[in-house]
């Protein structure tokens, strides 16, 4: 089934900020053709970030693979016990951060399984830890999954969570956790991680407190578009009553060395993805193409269908890597700049809130 002529019209007409209804987001995930969906989405990028194409030096920080957890995606988590599972000592945190001291970081990302094993005390040292060898430096850290874990476990409310941990160091929540909001869904994935209400209250908790965060969703997998727009819509849903939402991360799913026995998506389904997400999430600025998991070739392309920043230099990235990410381990600035000039645009470089570093 092609889209129909009133549909393609519509498209083709979008203005700057549009907002689209999810019938519509529907059908031309569905049906319009691919370059139709770029093309509508590169106006909707361009109207807010011109040529522009923005990246950050950053460096991720995986403390620990050991997981209470056992979701059929991931191929990163192990259980308590398991000889191949890590746990970072204070030292060697610290002395991961010492290792890049020569780079201007400008982010710190930390996240990691909920292991059991580590106290309340861990947390907060490695958050005080981040900010006295780089004060210069964003620290996000700690999924929305990570933050209810610690507030069960403490004995605490998710606000109180927040607010313990941002004294420590935390400046900003990452997006991870999402992956698809779809309760059936959730059931057949990820059984034991909180629910898609609890993940976003506690993105609302940390907006209404004035902590920003970013939005993930892990598609190509066994969700469909019904699953992926329904997504989107309670993630705009939630930015118009708490505003907060700096990013948004679609995530292709990894399929190597996980118990799901499907493919991840295709090159097309990636650029749909990232197109669809640029039309539909009218109230959050920024589009990421994430190029550890889609590898910066169909990166540099999708800052073509909307996307409008790379990530970064990602110094010490192990998730996507465990699950069979071909991309390289990192990136230097020099590179992740040629590849945004090489796609035709303009490269900044970025603070985690994306603003402009000027040098």
């Amino acid at each position: 089934m092609s889209l129909s002529p009133a549909a393609l019209r519509r498209l083709r007409a979008l203005r700057p900020g549009e907002r689209i209804e999810v019938s519509f987001a529907l059908e031309i995930a569905r049906h319009a053709p691919v370059h139709e969906l770029g093309e509508a989405a590169l106006r909707q990028r361009r109207a807010r970030h011109g040529d522009r194409a923005f990246y950050v030096w950053n460096q991720h920080i995986n403390y620990t693979d050991i997981c209470r957890n056992a979701c059929r995606f991931c191929a990163y988590s192990k259980r308590v016990g398991d000889p191949q599972g890590f746990t970072l000592s204070l030292a060697e945190v610290e002395e991961r951060l010492r290792s890049s001291l020569e780079d201007p970081i400008r982010e710190i990302h930390i996240v990691g399984g909920l292991n059991p094993e580590l106290p309340q005390q861990y947390y907060l040292d490695v958050l005080r830890l981040c900010k006295r060898i780089r004060p210069e430096a964003t620290v996000k850290a700690f999924t929305a999954v990570e933050i209810a874990y610690f507030a069960d476990s403490w004995g605490l409310d998710e606000a109180k969570t927040l607010a313990l941990l941002r004294e420590a160091g935390l400046d900003v929540l990452p997006g991870g956790g999402a992956e698809v909001f779809d309760p059936a869904l959730r059931q057949q994935l990820c059984p034991e991680k909180i629910s898609a209400q609890r993940w976003l209250a506690i993105h609302a908790q940390a907006h209404d407190m004035g902590m920003p965060t970013n939005a993930t969703l892990l598609f190509g997998h066994i969700e469909d578009w019904e699953a992926r727009i329904a997504h989107l819509d309670a993630l705009r849903s939630l930015e118009d009553a708490h505003p907060g939402f700096v990013c948004f991360i679609p995530l292709p799913y990894q399929p190597q060395n996980t118990e799901l026995d499907v493919p991840g998506p295709s090159g097309e389904e990636i650029l749909r993805m990232i197109a669809v997400a640029r039309l539909v999430l009218d109230n959050i600025a920024h589009i990421k193409a994430y190029w550890p998991f889609m590898g910066i070739k169909m990166a540099q392309i999708a800052l073509w269908a909307g996307a409008d920043d790379l990530d970064g230099t990602i110094l010490g990235e192990r998730i996507g890597h465990a699950a069979g990410a071909a991309s390289p381990s990192a990136l230097t600035v020099t590179a992740l700049r040629e590849a945004i000039v090489a796609a035709g645009f303009v490269p900044v470089e970025r603070s985690t809130t994306f603003q402009p570093v000027v040098a």
